[in-house]
């Protein structure tokens, strides 16, 4: 394959995921494997090797696309690694390929089924007459939420806005057409708000090997502040977005989760730059509901083992 089928591959590959991505219900995670999927059976190639190359080129082109980052890359790390075993069970390349594609799909189907079975995790610790505060826009914390209204539970929702790109204005707005009694809160009335719910529900972008999270620019204040209150802070996660990072602080997040790739490409000075995510350390958090069950997060490690082994 040349450089020029290369580069063909990569323009194609980030066309597929910006389209898949206008899809509203669509993460980026989902978007990335849908695209590594397409790549398989769009891109004959005739070794293992340049079937490598070819799903590596997609996801470096996803990785320096302008979406959020930190779910692309831990999907496609887990995908990666699980269709790659086909390698070590067959000698013929078409063979290989085939059991790939089948096993690209699998995980493809588990992903989708993951969100569902956050959303059931949770919905025990939604009680009637409750107060929940959420950040920004999440689309398993919104199942867990309108799943919540169809079982008949009334509740109250506070939804900040989520600066710069008020995100919040889209959940607030899908929570009362599904029935749910929602407030929608500047990113400042957090402390003000707090006091007055009964438990924190957030979702996330990546879940650190610490059992920290990376999500929305505004999440770790709104973790201090419930923890100086003695809120419960609860995250609803699919295990997809488990990724091998260990920051310590702000600063160990990598740039290419905190900005967009056009930003790192254009700005001469990121510290002039606001991030788009910050890092909640797992001192704050009670509990993550995920498709392998409700985790502490000192399990998060031991689940990555697993996920990778």
């Amino acid at each position: 394959m040349t450089a020029t089928d290369h580069a063909c591959t990569t323009l194609a590959c980030l066309e597929r995921t910006a389209k898949i991505r206008e899809e509203e219900d669509v993460s980026a995670g989902v978007a990335a494997i849908r695209t590594l999927l397409t790549v398989i059976e769009n891109y004959k190639v005739a070794t293992v090797r340049e079937l490598d190359l070819n799903l590596q080129l997609a996801v470096d082109a996803m990785r320096h696309c302008d979406q959020p980052v930190a779910a692309i890359s831990s999907g496609c790390e887990l995908f990666m690694r699980f269709i790659t075993f086909a390698k070590l069970d067959v000698k013929s390349f078409e063979e290989c390929e085939q059991i790939m594609l089948q096993r690209g799909h699998i995980f493809l189907r588990t992903l989708l089924e993951a969100r569902g079975k956050v959303a059931k995790q949770a919905l025990p610790f939604i009680n009637d007459g409750c107060k929940i505060l959420t950040h920004s826009r999440s689309r398993v914390v919104l199942q867990a939420m309108l799943e919540a209204a169809k079982a008949n539970k009334r509740f109250h929702v506070y939804v900040t806005m989520s600066g710069p790109d008020n995100s919040g204005v889209l959940m607030h707005k899908q929570l009362v057409a599904g029935g749910v009694d929602a407030t929608l809160i500047l990113d400042a009335a957090v402390g003000y708000i707090m006091e007055q719910v009964d438990i924190v529900m957030l979702g996330a972008e990546g879940v650190t090997e610490s059992g920290g999270i990376i999500n929305k620019i505004g999440t770790y204040s709104i973790a201090m502040s419930a923890l100086e209150l003695k809120k419960p802070v609860h995250v609803l996660t699919e295990s997809f977005k488990f990724s091998r990072t260990y920051p310590l602080n702000q600063l160990d997040l990598p740039n290419e989760f905190k900005y967009l790739s056009s930003v790192l490409k254009n700005s001469k000075d990121l510290s002039k730059e606001h991030p788009l995510v910050d890092y909640t350390p797992p001192a704050y958090i009670t509990l993550l509901f995920t498709d392998l069950g409700i985790l502490n997060p000192s399990a998060v490690s031991d689940e990555l083992i697993k996920l990778y082994l």
